[in-house]
Formats: C-alpha cells, sequence, structure tokens
C-alpha cells in the first residue's frame, strides 16, 4: 500500500510539474505572438542589439534536433523553427559576479524564440527567470535587474 501510494504521490508531482512548464512557472517566462518566426526573431535581435549589447551566439535548436533526432530514430518533430540567442549586459553581469563569483552560471543569458507544429503562426519568446532562492541581497537585486531586463526584451519582441 506504501508503494502505491508513493507512485501515486509520484505521478501527481510529474502531472503538476508538467503543468507548471506549460504554463511558465515560478522559474520560466513564456510570451506569444501571432506573427511570422522570422519577424519575431528579428525582433528578438533588435530589442537586444538596440539596447547596445552585443549578441555572443546563436543556437539552432529546431536544425540540431532534427538533424541528431534521425541518428536517435526519434520521429516527433519538437519545433518547426527554433533559436536561441545568448547576450550579456557588461554592467549586469559584473554586478551579478561581484555579488558573488558563483553567480556566473547566469551568464550568458538565453531567450529562446520559436514555433511549434501544433501551431505554426503563433511564435513563442520565452527565458529561465534568474533565481537564487537564499542567496544575499546583492545577488538578489542583481538578478532582479537582469530578470527586469530580460522581460523588458521579450516584451519589444513580441509587441
Amino acid at each position: 500500500m506504501h508503494k502505491l501510494l508513493t507512485l501515486m504521490m509520484m505521478c501527481f508531482a510529474a502531472v503538476s510539474f508538467a503543468a507548471s512548464v506549460q504554463a511558465g512557472g515560478d522559474y520560466l517566462v513564456v510570451k506569444s505572438k501571432q506573427a511570422k518566426f522570422e519577424d519575431v526573431r528579428d525582433d528578438l535581435v533588435n530589442a537586444i542589439e538596440g539596447r547596445g549589447i552585443k549578441i555572443n551566439h546563436s543556437n539552432y535548436i529546431a536544425e540540431m534536433l532534427e538533424r541528431t533526432g534521425k541518428d536517435l530514430g526519434a520521429t516527433k518533430q519538437v519545433y518547426l523553427q527554433g533559436e536561441q540567442v545568448e547576450f550579456c549586459k557588461s554592467n549586469l553581469s559584473r554586478a551579478q559576479m561581484e555579488a558573488d563569483p558563483s553567480n556566473m552560471v547566469f551568464c550568458p543569458y538565453i531567450v529562446s524564440v520559436y514555433t511549434t507544429p501544433a501551431d505554426a503562426n503563433t511564435v513563442y519568446v520565452a527565458y529561465r527567470k534568474p533565481l537564487a532562492p537564499g542567496a544575499g541581497k546583492a545577488t538578489q537585486k542583481a538578478l532582479k535587474d537582469i530578470d527586469k531586463l530580460l522581460l523588458e526584451i521579450v516584451m519589444e519582441a513580441v509587441e
């Protein structure tokens, strides 16, 4: 009986976790817009570069999954298009790392832009919230400032 109860609780936790991922949860911000993927991606790039921030790298996630899926025998198409844009803002990155050198893990910032096979006309723009529960005040302030920047960039891309 105890094993059955434990299994049921694990299943409930998994369902709850999946629902929070789809809804965004406390650690993820997801916004969407009815538009062409290329237009929203370009708006995202412009929102970043318009703030004087240099993009470090773009990751072509949809292409990577398509390419490697064949080798793995995977047939499910996760994205129609999907990219990640990596960047840092020097003053915010410095503040977070001066607060605690281990905060390097929060840099670079990554914003994802993607479409899914279920709805090719909806473009999603998302980022992982920089969170450090229990961290000191300086880290909390630095991460809050980064979150504010990321949200502003995402909102500009989907407006």
